[in-house]
């Protein structure tokens, strides 16, 4: 029993070990564990809160209330002019409050017209914040995927290399080349040896990167998928940024929250104007009590005598209040004017941010393509340059030219071809499709 235990354990370890993570994976495992999420959460508990007090606010305030007193006090014998011994006495005092507000400017209304508006505009405040941690997801994911290539090519370039380095050996032992080709060959593969110990640490530094922005733990047997890509290069896109613009006014919750914070610092003036209306409130009361000084009379008898209902309507009218209503009314429009810039300011700042994404999926499809071309004739270049080499026809150092060149344009195409793939992402953030690869 106990071995079969340890075997499923072991199971469930390697299983863990071995997960390779996808894009959507990622982001899914971000989205749970990002703080600055969990806060907005948070805040949108809060807001829920007060919107229900805002509406129980409208309900009466009721209060209990007991009192128990003693008192002590010496008689005083007005024919001898001495007083007596201490006498006690005790009373108890029972009383039931309420009041209601009937009509006060109709704050209690606007106020919980407000506190919805809050609520709303938090949620999506929430969702501008998962969106943009989504998109910083896929910005990592991606390097990393470019970090990864870069390391299989040097490996690629190495082995490459290492076959031209024992066939420069064989052909300088037959006198077909010089030592200082077959140097050249040597100093080229540790160049490149070199090259990949730095793409190695490129992958491993983008690796934590990605899983810190995940707030996931550094695992060294973190992995992620290669999806294949190609489709995504495919298609080519000319984007409207006018088009995309009247998109995004519609779907982005960073828009929203800005229009709705609007709507809700309105109503402050609304607020503020209210305290130059009278307020009508109604109280009602019951009370009773108990002295011990009350002669004749049993603790039920008195409180049975004593009760007292109340009720009554209270007015209150403001006459002057040295201008701190006309301040609150101009401070609260200020507010307003401000929020309005604020959404104006937003509404550009996205409009700035898709032409921007739009002129780079443009220019990315360029390079890549410029870059595809450049690959192709330096690779053709290249293949005839290695027959030449490999038949003693070409000297080291012009075959290794051209191989720099070679290395260069591969290079070039990779950078172009990550760089196109996330402007294309970029342009589907502001689109609203989902982010996936």
């Amino acid at each position: 029993m106990i071995t079969a235990i340890l075997l499923m354990l072991a199971g469930l370890s390697v299983n863990a070990q071995s997960k390779v993570w996808t894009l959507e994976d990622c982001i899914k495992y971000a989205l749970d564990k990002n703080i600055q999420i969990k806060k907005t959460g948070l805040t949108n508990d809060q807001n829920q809160l007060y919107a229900n007090q805002a509406k129980f606010n409208r309900l009466p305030s009721v209060n209990a209330s007991v009192s128990e007193n003693l008192n002590w006090y010496k008689g005083f014998d007005a024919t001898t002019g001495q007083y007596g011994s201490n006498n006690g006495s005790n009373s108890t005092n029972y009383g039931l409050n309420a009041s209601v507000s009937l009509y006060n400017g109709e704050k209690l209304k606007t106020r919980i017209k407000q506190a919805e508006l809050n609520l709303e505009s938090g949620k999506y405040y929430s969702e501008s914040v998962k969106e943009s941690v989504g998109l910083n997801i896929v910005n990592a994911y991606l390097q990393l995927l470019y970090a990864n290539e870069n390391v299989k090519n040097a490996k690629k370039q190495i082995e490459s290399t290492t076959e031209q380095l024992g066939l420069a050996k064989e052909r300088m032992d037959i006198g077909l080349i010089s030592l200082s080709d077959y140097l050249q060959i040597k100093s080229e593969l540790s160049t490149e040896k070199s090259t990949m110990v730095t793409a190695q640490s490129t992958y491993a530094i983008d690796n934590v990167t990605l899983e810190q922005l995940m707030e996931l733990p550094v695992d060294p047997n973190f992995a992620v998928s290669s999806p294949n890509l190609d489709s995504i290069l495919i298609a080519t896109v000319q984007p409207n940024s006018q088009d995309v613009y009247n998109l995004a006014l519609g779907i982005k919750p960073e828009i929203k929250n800005a229009e709705l914070t609007k709507e809700s610092t309105a109503l402050n003036v609304q607020i503020a104007k209210a305290d130059y209306l009278p307020v009508i409130s109604m109280n009602g009361g019951l009370s009773s009590g108990f002295s011990s000084l009350t002669t004749n009379s049993n603790y039920t008898t008195q409180l049975n005598d004593k009760i007292n209902p109340s009720l009554g309507l209270s007015l209150s009218i403001p006459i002057f209040q040295k201008k701190q209503i006309k301040t609150n009314v101009g401070i609260a429009s200020i507010n307003v004017d401000n929020a309005e810039l604020d959404v104006v300011n937003t509404k550009n700042q996205l409009r700035k941010e898709i032409e921007q994404a739009c002129v780079d999926v443009v220019s990315a499809q360029e390079q890549y393509n410029a870059s595809l071309e450049q690959k192709q004739s330096t690779q053709e270049s290249y293949d005839v340059t290695n027959e030449k080499f490999n038949v003693g026809l070409l000297n080291s150092v012009d075959f290794l030219v051209q191989k720099t060149n070679l290395i260069t344009s591969e290079s070039k195409l990779l950078q172009s071809k990550y760089n196109l793939i996330f402007t294309l992402k970029v342009l589907d953030y502001y689109k609203g499709i989902p982010l996936t690869l």
